[in-house]
């Protein structure tokens, strides 16, 4: 586990508390962040972290993109921003 838990930290946005999280919902490797997406991640955490927020959405789409997450295109905000409205 240690090495995939590492391999996430490597992502940006994603921090030793987030990895954790990431790990403890089985996504263990940035492969399996990309392949299940950043809305179905974000889905799973809320399991384990009910108060997940749009600023921890925009940050796994940011680590799948490859850019810190202010970096992601005003479209794709609004986008999860109104994704997250849906699970209300």
């Amino acid at each position: 586990m240690a090495t995939n838990f590492h391999q996430l930290t490597l992502l940006p946005n994603i921090g030793k508390v987030v990895a954790e999280k990431l790990v403890q919902v089985g996504i263990e490797s940035p492969e399996q962040l990309k392949s299940i997406g950043s809305k179905n991640a974000f889905i799973r955490l809320r399991t384990v972290d009910p108060g997940a927020c749009l600023s921890m959405l925009c940050g796994l789409e940011g680590a799948i993109q490859g850019v810190r997450w202010h970096s992601l295109e005003k479209s794709k905000k609004e986008e999860l921003k109104e994704f997250i409205k849906t699970l209300h």
